[in-house]
């Protein structure tokens, strides 16, 4: 193969890179799909908030299930924000338990069932 031809290859293989990587920017969220209902309050063993990030710019909300089920919420929906009021409202109580609410700088908040 001709050296001419192995610089055309090779610039042909950057570019494509090149706009790969250009389409992938700030898009790295992982729902790619959102649900735009609650299913069942019950079956819900974990709450996963992210916060937008330079990588993902929407915030986004994983639920799992008892079962192992994980899935997106759409953090727009009424019924979704009334959830995580109540996820983030400080429980009282008079015996010593299990903290709900955990959070840490960088990180999802997570709450459990």
């Amino acid at each position: 193969m001709s050296s001419i031809m192995k610089v055309f290859l090779l610039l042909a293989v950057v570019v494509c890179i090149s706009e790969a990587q250009h389409h992938e920017r700030g898009q790295q969220c992982l729902c790619q799909r959102v649900r735009n209902k609650i299913n069942s309050m019950s079956g819900i063993k974990d709450v996963q908030i992210y916060q937008a990030t330079i990588f993902c710019n929407k915030v986004e909300i994983v639920v799992t299930h008892h079962s192992g089920l994980r899935y997106c919420l759409n953090p727009n929906l009424k019924a979704v924000q009334r959830l995580m009021a109540f996820i983030m409202k400080p429980k009282t109580s008079t015996t010593a338990g299990p903290t709900v609410h955990t959070s840490s700088t960088g990180s999802a908040n997570t709450a459990r069932m």
